[in-house]
């Protein structure tokens, strides 16, 4: 086989092999990266670039991919076809022709040089991933502390036993004595039982409170856990609260303003209706 002039020597200046080279350099763009872009194996570039024809594919795929890559370094693809055309050996173009029967031989168009393909991320759509997972981060421990904070507020009824509403009930019964066989003839002290009233204590968080009647019942001791409790006792109560942010107290259903009797939000006062 005739090897072409134009191997291992200079592209000649107009030739289509030293604008693609000029303007690749031009670009600053390595045949790499050519390779990458055209999915044309780099080793075909450089061929055509030194105008080795000898290592193109036939004729016909050779001035393709000439065509493209001048497209891709925005040269005239008229032009550099023209170029090709007339640099192309009249050999290797008979041999072109002439050889029907031989198998076609590789063009590099479904394969590239480097074993490692490389993988292209879309910086917008990476950002838009991170910021979806972010999102869905907050929104989640916002509906966990939500949840928490319902637990934590949800008041709870505590429902006193027999022996503690006995102690808390300080009714004094000694003056009902006089009661008519046929029930139609009570004869009551009213104030007997008008001494009793009735004290209801709602704790929102946990709080030590401590309350005693006039008779010295302990109606409410310690540490209290959150919820509402009913208490009867006989006035004036004696009436100690660690914080009263988490008490609110009201009085035969008169609210109390703990704020008049507190001190650094700690209050210790006696009540009375």
């Amino acid at each position: 086989m005739t090897t072409p002039s134009s191997n291992n020597q200079p592209n000649a200046q107009g030739s289509f092999g030293a604008m693609l080279q000029q303007a690749r350099k031009t670009k600053q763009l390595s045949l790499e990266d050519a390779s990458s872009e055209l999915f044309i194996l780099k080793r075909h570039l450089q061929a055509l670039e030194d105008e080795d024809f000898s290592e193109l594919p036939q004729a016909a795929f050779a001035r393709g991919f000439a065509i493209n890559y001048a497209k891709y370094l925005d040269l005239d693809p008229a032009k550099i076809a023209d170029s090709f055309d007339a640099a192309y050996p009249n050999e290797l173009k008979a041999q072109s022709t002439t050889n029907i029967d031989s198998p076609l031989r590789p063009m590099g168009t479904l394969q590239r040089d480097d074993s490692r393909s490389k993988i292209r991320f879309n910086p917008l759509l990476i950002l838009a991933v991170i910021g979806l997972i972010i999102l869905a981060v907050f929104l989640f421990r916002m509906v966990t502390n939500a949840s928490k904070e319902s637990e934590e507020t949800t008041p709870v009824v505590d429902t006193l036993s027999a022996s503690e509403q006995a102690q808390g009930a300080a009714i004094d019964t000694s003056a009902i004595d006089n009661v008519g066989a046929s029930g139609s003839a009570l004869n009551l002290d009213n104030s007997a039982v008008m001494s009793s009233s009735a004290l209801a204590v709602t704790v929102t968080a946990n709080t030590e409170v401590n309350i005693t009647d006039a008779s010295g019942a302990s109606l409410m001791s310690g540490n209290q856990a959150a919820g509402d409790y009913q208490l009867f006792g006989t006035p004036p109560f004696n009436i100690q609260i660690a914080n009263v942010d988490n008490v609110s107290l009201s009085l035969n259903q008169e609210s109390v303003a703990l704020e008049q009797y507190a001190t650094d939000n700690q209050a210790r006062f006696a009540l009375t209706p």
